[in-house]
């Protein structure tokens, strides 16, 4: 059935990984089944942007889910990852019209409804990119339930949801001073906006009174705003200013008056202690303004040039207007002092432009009411787990002290706003559709935030409002969401107080939070840089597998992930290395089929060991991998993969292989196909192409790796003392190796070698493994005993249970051995003291389970007899 020409001679990752996907969609393997008994376990794809390429942070974002998906589904459960794409308002709106700018054409050219459909087509261009990309990367994704933000039934979901917070009094429209992008024309909410320190100015003028006794002083980082002051306010008790309380100044260019007005905001000790007050450009000032019934007057357009009430300066933009104005007012002796000030400046997170805030008339989600219930869920039994913990503060800090959230965006691409405005009376009318008499109503121009709709994502994609459909009850709440720390406020949070309040629970049980993925120099990878990385290229180079195990595993679950040519590199050698052993081992099998494995018969030392440390590893492997600890993993199957069946099991196969123990040869085969097998089970998550085009050659049952059976731990495979005595003969095997290396005495060149055995039970084991010592350490003589002192000169070491002694007359240099062992005597005398230092501690002891330390004493005795065989030695040769 299976032989070595069914595996090519070459790993080649692009011929193994072609078509693979393709046959894997075909089979259906990645589909959920509602109506199966099997235990759900859901995950919903993070929705990428339909406004490019995916990045390194996607590929690793992606990779982490599809790990936990296909061990799920080969743990038994019916698992749905559940696919899907974001429309992203603006990020895509800004992406067409740079598109249409390059054809000479604006979208107002084009009108709504023209703009929508060429904003569509763009749509299904680069949806079909990402899903060519994640096909690319081997997600097991289910495409038959695969949603968008913008398709019938999540604007339904939207609309539902509007609607229920509008009636509850949770969504309301008002006039307030918001975020402004000038360069795209919309509002934003407070999270999209970066703040950055820049160089700017206080610019410190005179106000006049009005009635000509005075001046008062103010200061201003924004002197173009000054055209919109109706107040310069001053604290009740500032004893400076109670007697102008009430009187009137001139605002220099427009000659308006304006009053002096009394506001505990205003802080004394700070500057002049009185501030001009600009209702329209300021959020505190806007709040005065509403206190005091002042008028807030608006003097910039939309796109940040100036208005009509903006005087002389009417249709400049609004920084050549603040230069234009610091001259003019220098002219008129009004502005007498510019004083450098580096401070932060708000700029749009979509457009860069700096953010100018601005009275409008907006839709807004009251919070507080949300954010209380959000609060009160993490203190509750069935809360949002974040992984690492720590990021739950981080997440708590934001509900704490979130203000309300400005949801309406002036776009055409995304949500529009359910509320009609009637033509004649001005009502507003909110609902699923327009009122029965739509000709008398308007609909809002405006659309929802983006985030509006990705926070209802868990449950929207599974079929809510419908909170009967199967779907919706069998696979919500949803498990696992993974996603960057840098999305927790934007995304995370908001899916948690919407989850809440639409479906009563938490919309996943835990939130496994990764970093960013960083150039190798420890820089945030930007396309300024110019050090961005695409995922493709590296697929095309090193195969998918290469990098999924490089995301996957190199590092821990919160941190920045550091990309590495290098280390890809590292990772195809380990696969490459798996191949050659893979196809070693079936060359060797000679048409064994999955009825004939077979492990009940007699097994070497060698067969016990690596069934043994299988055990083992699927043990870890699957405790770390439930705990997301999958840079652990990647080191447990390593370190078993290369070392214990690589490097060892396969060397010491090749005597019962190539010998004519017809018993031993078959057992061998078994033992060869059934690790092989559930090795590449455990493997196969992370990486998904080779191990199932090995699986597909190995004796095998079923169709596919993907719904194979996850590996268990099968107790009865296990033997520890066999386990121990292989560790033995390979400490002496490595140590042997080592002193011949030292001396450079090739490994083709016989030795003597003498063993001496600290017990009965180590010569036994011994004794009977000599073939293997034979074979791997090429000795003439060796001798195997109790109580062998020294032959001459000799090197020697030290080993669990043994003491070695390789008299090589005439190749020994008796200072340089006696400093190797010096060396030696100070590695035992550091372990000696780590240990003990473990055992000395109290708590460690007290709380760490006994199997733990019982495990660190038995270390304790080996270092130390270790350390005194060692420094037994160093006294003979000393003595020589």
């Amino acid at each position: 059935m299976t032989n070595e020409t069914t595996m090519p001679t070459k790993y080649d990752p692009q011929s193994i990984e072609k078509g693979r996907y393709e046959w894997w969609l075909k089979g259906k393997f990645f589909e959920a089944h509602p109506e199966s008994e099997k235990e759900p376990y859901t995950i919903v794809i993070p929705p990428p942007n339909v406004t490019g390429k995916l990045h390194l942070g996607h590929a690793w974002d992606t990779t982490l889910q599809d790990i936990l998906i296909r061990m799920k589904r080969m743990q038994g459960y019916d698992a749905l990852w559940l696919p899907g794409m974001d429309h992203a308002g603006i990020a895509t709106q800004a992406k067409v019209e740079e598109k249409l700018r390059s054809e000479n054409i604006t979208r107002y050219d084009l009108g709504r409804e023209k703009f929508v459909e060429e904003t569509w087509k763009w749509k299904e261009e680069y949806a079909g990119h990402i899903r060519a990309q994640w096909s690319k990367l081997g997600l097991g994704l289910d495409y038959s339930r695969e949603r968008f933000t913008l398709d019938e039934g999540l604007s339904n979901a939207v609309k539902e949801v509007f609607v229920k917070l509008y009636n509850k009094g949770l969504i309301y429209r008002g006039e307030y001073i918001i975020n402004w992008d000038p360069a795209t024309k919309t509002a934003l909410s407070d999270i999209e906006v970066i703040h950055k320190d820049i160089q700017g100015a206080f610019y410190h003028m005179r106000y006049p009174l009005a009635d000509g006794t005075g001046s008062i002083e103010i200061a201003t980082t924004r002197p173009e705003t000054m055209l919109g002051d109706t107040a310069v306010a001053v604290h009740p008790e500032d004893e400076r200013y109670k007697h102008l309380i009430g009187k009137t100044l001139i605002l220099p260019i427009t000659n308006r008056e304006i009053p002096i007005i009394a506001d505990d905001y205003v802080d004394m000790e700070f500057g002049s202690g009185a501030v001009k007050i600009t209702p329209a450009h300021d959020p505190n000032d806007f709040e005065i303004g509403n206190r005091h019934n002042l008028e807030s007057i608006l003097v910039m357009n939309e796109d940040g040039t100036m208005n009509k009430n903006a005087a002389n300066y009417d249709g400049m933009d609004r920084f050549a207007c603040r230069k234009q104005i610091v001259q003019d007012l220098q002219g008129a002796g009004v502005l007498f002092k510019i004083e450098e000030h580096l401070h932060s400046v708000g700029h749009s997170e979509r457009s860069g432009a700096v953010v100018e805030p601005y009275l409008s008339t907006q839709w807004f989600v009251k919070m507080q009411p949300l954010s209380d219930e959000a609060i009160k869920l993490q203190q509750a039994e069935g809360k949002v787990n974040f992984v690492p913990d720590r990021f739950e503060k981080t997440y708590l800090q934001w509900m704490e002290n979130v203000h309300d959230w400005c949801i309406s965006r002036q776009l055409w691409w995304g949500h529009r706003i359910p509320a009609w405005y009637h033509n004649e009376t001005g009502e507003v009318y909110v609902g699923h559709e327009a009122p029965a008499d739509a000709e008398n109503w308007k609909q809002d121009n405006d659309v929802l935030d983006t985030w509006f709709s990705s926070a209802l994502w868990p449950f929207s994609t599974l079929g809510w409002p419908d909170s009967e459909n199967e779907e919706f009850k069998k696979y919500y709440p949803t498990n696992t969401l993974v996603t960057g720390y840098d999305i927790i406020f934007f995304w995370v949070s908001r899916m948690i107080f919407q989850g809440i309040e639409f479906t009563g629970t938490r919309p996943f049980e835990d939130v496994l939070i990764h970093g960013l993925v960083r150039a190798e120099d420890g820089r945030k990878m930007s396309k300024s840089l110019g050090n961005g990385i695409d995922p493709m290229e590296v697929i095309e180079k090193y195969g998918a597998d290469s990098l999924r195990y490089f995301l996957s595993t190199g590092s821990s679950p919160g941190q920045d992930l550091r990309f590495s040519t290098e280390k890809v590199e590292a990772v195809w050698n380990f696969a490459n290395k798996i191949w050659n052993a893979s196809r070693f081992a079936l060359m060797n099998m000679d048409g064994l089929t999955f009825e004939e494995i077979n492990l009940d018969g007699k097994k070497s030392v060698a067969d016990a060991w690596i069934l043994t440390r299988l055990n083992e590893t699927i043990e870890q492997v699957t405790r770390l991998s439930e705990k997301y600890e999958f840079g652990e993993v990647g080191r447990a199957l390593y370190n078993f993969i290369w070392d214990d069946f690589c490097d060892w099991y396969i060397e010491m196969a090749k005597l019962p292989l190539n010998g004519e123990d017809e018993e031993a040869k078959m057992m061998t085969r078994s033992v060869l196909a059934y690790v092989l097998d559930n090795t590449m089970r455990l493997l196969h998550p992370f990486m998904p192409f080779i191990t199932e085009e090995i699986w597909q050659n190995l004796p095998h049952e079923g169709e596919s790796i993907t719904v194979a059976a996850w590996p268990t731990v099968n107790e009865g495979l296990s033997n520890k003392e066999d386990a121990a005595s292989m560790k033995l003969l390979a400490e002496i095997i490595r140590s042997v190796r080592n002193i011949r290396a030292e001396v450079q005495t090739p490994m083709s060149k016989k030795v003597p070698l003498y063993i001496s055995a600290k017990d009965a039970d180590t010569l036994a084991v011994l004794e009977a493994n000599a073939k293997y010592l034979e074979r791997f350490c090429n000795p003439e003589p060796l001798v195997i005993g109790q109580g062998i002192e020294a032959p001459g000169q000799s090197m020697s070491a030290v080993v669990t249970g043994a003491q070695l002694f390789l008299p090589l007359q005439g190749l020994i240099d008796i200072d340089a051995e006696k400093a190797r062992l010096e060396k030696e005597l100070e590695k035992w005398a550091k372990e000696v003291k780590l240990v003990q230092g473990k055992l000395s501690n109290e708590r460690f002891v007290s709380k760490a389970p006994d199997a733990v330390v019982a495990e660190e004493r038995a270390k304790e005795q080996d270092y130390l007899e270790k350390h005194a065989t060692v420094m037994k030695r160093i006294e003979e040769l000393k003595n020589m």
